[in-house]
């Protein structure tokens, strides 16, 4: 019988993204949940992302720089997906929610909250696609929870 040499181990990757991934990212099940943290981790009015915990392992600039990439990536991960695809991980994502589904998607539908998700180097014709993608799949979904929308542009 023959013998192998014992190998050590694979290293784990290691800086900021890494550990943003290992130990957050990969505990939120869905893609668009993704999406909606990582948006959520940056300011609206300076644009930079902040996380204290990366921050304090790995300074603001790394984190925040971190940050960006996970949500250009998840962003692109989003729209990589098909429609169906879409529409399966956005109920997944409603389901992980506290809030009531049809409360969700009525509040979606009059305030546009998703409007924020796209990150700031996204190409229009990428805002453009999100925002019909996302449009389409409320619909669907005011349909399939019986919400009524009422436009107020109409």
């Amino acid at each position: 019988m023959k013998s192998f040499p014992e190998r050590d181990p694979l290293p784990l990757p290691r800086g900021a993204s890494a550990d943003l991934w290992r130990h957050t990212l990969s505990q939120i099940p869905t893609v668009f949940g993704r999406l909606v943290y990582l948006a959520g981790l940056r300011d609206s009015n300076s644009g930079v992302y902040s996380h204290h915990g990366l921050a304090t392992l790995f300074g603001e600039q790394e984190a925040s720089e971190a940050i960006r990439i996970s949500h250009e990536e998840c962003f692109a991960a989003w729209l990589s997906l098909g429609l169906a695809e879409q529409h399966a991980d956005l109920q997944a994502y409603l389901g992980s929610l506290d809030a009531d589904r049809k409360r969700v998607i009525e509040v979606w539908s009059r305030l546009n909250p998703y409007w924020n998700l796209p990150p700031a180097a996204a190409l229009q014709v990428e805002r453009e696609l999100f925002f019909t993608d996302l449009e389409a799949l409320l619909s669907l979904l005011r349909n399939e929870f019986g919400v009524s929308f009422l436009d107020p542009t109409a």
